[in-house]
C-alpha cells in the first residue's frame, strides 16, 4: 500500500473514533439512572425501532457511502501485488465492523454512567446490608416454613451450627413417635497413625471427649486425610435450640439476600450471622433501628415501594424475639415491594458482570451483515481497480 492509502484509512478511522466517542456520549448522558432500571434493561440489544438503531443505520450506511466514494476515486488506480490486496481488504474489513459498532459504544456509555452512580464496592455494601438483615424481610407466611426457618440453619452463637437426627419410634402398628436430636458440628484432627492404634488414641485423644473409639466412629460426619493427619468433623454435644434464650426465629435462617460476587459463600452466611446476632442479643434497640433506617434508604434509592417504618419494625422484631414461643401474628411490619427488589438486583447483577453488549438474539444478524457490507465493497473495490489499471 502507498502512502496516500494508508494515510486514507488513517484519517478514517479516525472519523470512526470520533463517531464512536459521540455515541459513547450520548449513552453517558442518556442513562436515565439505577432507580429506573428493569428487568428489560439491556446493554444494548439494538432495537431496530429508537433514536439509536435510527440514527445509527444512517451515520453507517452515510459514512461507508461517502469512504467508498473517495477511496475508488482516489485510490483504485494503483498496480497492488496480491499480498498487498489482502491486506487492503483486512483494513475494509475492519472499517465495515467499527462502522456497524455505533452502538456498542452506545452501551459502553451506559455502564460507565451506571457506575458512576453506583460503584461495584457501594453495591456490594447494599448487598451485604441485605444479607445480614433478610430473615427480617420475608412475608408473613414465610416464616412458617420450616425450610427457611430451623435450628439447623443457625449459625451462630457457639455451639452452633448444628446437625439435626431424628429417631423414630415404633409405638403401635404402623404408628411412629418421632423425635429430633441436634448434635453441634465439632472438628477433631489427629495423626492417621494414633488414630489406626486404637487404644493409644482412645486413651490419648478420645477420653477427654468423653466417649470412646466405636462412639466417635458412629458420630462421624465427614473424615478427610490431609497428609499424615486426619480430620473428623463429628457430631459433638447434644443442644436444645428451641430452650436456648439466645435463640430466636430470626436466627434460625442463614440464606443470603443475594451473594456478593468474589467472597465465598460460607464466608458470607457466617459474617451475616454474627452481625445479625450481635443486632439482637448485643447491641441496644438503637443499632438495629440504625440498620433498618439504611435499608429504607436503599429501598428509595432503588425506587422500590415501601411502607417500612424503621422504629416501628425494630419494635416489632424485639418482641418476638423476646416472646420466641408465640406465633407472628399478623406478622412484622416490613412491607415493601419484594418482587420489584428482587427484580432491580437481579438486573444489576447482569449488568455489572454479564453486560451483553452484543445481544445473543442479534450476533447472527450483525456479523451477517458485517460481512455482506465489506465482501460489497472489497469486490467493487478489486472490479474497480481491475477496470482502471486495464484502461491505462
Amino acid at each position: 500500500m502507498d502512502k496516500k492509502l494508508k494515510q486514507f484509512f488513517a484519517k478514517s478511522f479516525g472519523v470512526l473514533l470520533f463517531i464512536h466517542l459521540g455515541y459513547f456520549l450520548y449513552g453517558y448522558f442518556k442513562f436515565e439512572g439505577i432507580g429506573n432500571i428493569n428487568i428489560y434493561t439491556e446493554f444494548y440489544r439494538f432495537k431496530f425501532y429508537d433514536d439509536v438503531s435510527i440514527s445509527h443505520v444512517f451515520i453507517s450506511g452515510l459514512f461507508l457511502l461517502f469512504f467508498l466514494i473517495f477511496l475508488l476515486k482516489n485510490h483504485s488506480k494503483q498496480n497492488y501485488s496480491f499480498p498487498d490486496l489482502l491486506k487492503i481488504g483486512g483494513v475494509l474489513l475492519l472499517i465495515s465492523f467499527f462502522s456497524f459498532t455505533f452502538f456498542v459504544s452506545y452501551s459502553f456509555g451506559l455502564n460507565a454512567k451506571l457506575k458512576s452512580e453506583l460503584s461495584e464496592a457501594k453495591f456490594n455494601e447494599d448487598k451485604t446490608l441485605l444479607n445480614v438483615l433478610n430473615p427480617f424481610l420475608y412475608n408473613d407466611t414465610s416464616y412458617s416454613s420450616e425450610k427457611l426457618f430451623n435450628p439447623v440453619n443457625i449459625l451462630y452463637p457457639k455451639p452452633y451450627p448444628v446437625i439435626e437426627v431424628v429417631d423414630s419410634t415404633l409405638i403401635v402398628d404402623q404408628y411412629y413417635s418421632v423425635e429430633s436430636k441436634y448434635y453441634s458440628i465439632d472438628t477433631l484432627k489427629m495423626l492417621t497413625a494414633d488414630l489406626n492404634k486404637i487404644s493409644a488414641a482412645t486413651s490419648s485423644v478420645l477420653d477427654p471427649l468423653g466417649f470412646g473409639k466405636e462412639e466417635l466412629l458412629q458420630r462421624i460426619i465427614k473424615k478427610t486425610v490431609i497428609k499424615d493427619s486426619t480430620q473428623i468433623i463429628y457430631k459433638g454435644q447434644e443442644v436444645n435450640p428451641e430452650y436456648d434464650e439466645d435463640i430466636c426465629i430470626f436466627i434460625q435462617n442463614n440464606t443470603l439476600y443475594k451473594p456478593v460476587k468474589g467472597i465465598p459463600k460460607e464466608k458470607q452466611q457466617w459474617d451475616a450471622a454474627v452481625k445479625r446476632y450481635k443486632l439482637l442479643y448485643k447491641y441496644k434497640q438503637d443499632s438495629l433501628i440504625s440498620n433498618f433506617q439504611k435499608l429504607d434508604t436503599l429501598l428509595k434509592k432503588y425506587k422500590i415501594e415501601t411502607q417500612i417504618v424503621p422504629k416501628e419494625l425494630a419494635k416489632d422484631v424485639f418482641y418476638y424475639k423476646d416472646h420466641n414461643n408465640e406465633l407472628l401474628n399478623g406478622g412484622i411490619k416490613n412491607y415493601f415491594d419484594r418482587k420489584a427488589l428482587s427484580e432491580k438486583l437481579t438486573t444489576l447483577e447482569r449488568l455489572f458482570y454479564q453486560p451483553n453488549y452484543l445481544h445473543p438474539s442479534i450476533r447472527i444478524i450483525f456479523m451477517g451483515v458485517v460481512v455482506g457490507a465489506w465482501l460489497i465493497g472489497f469486490l467493487i473495490y478489486l472490479l474497480v481497480n481491475y477496470k482502471r489499471r486495464t484502461q491505462v
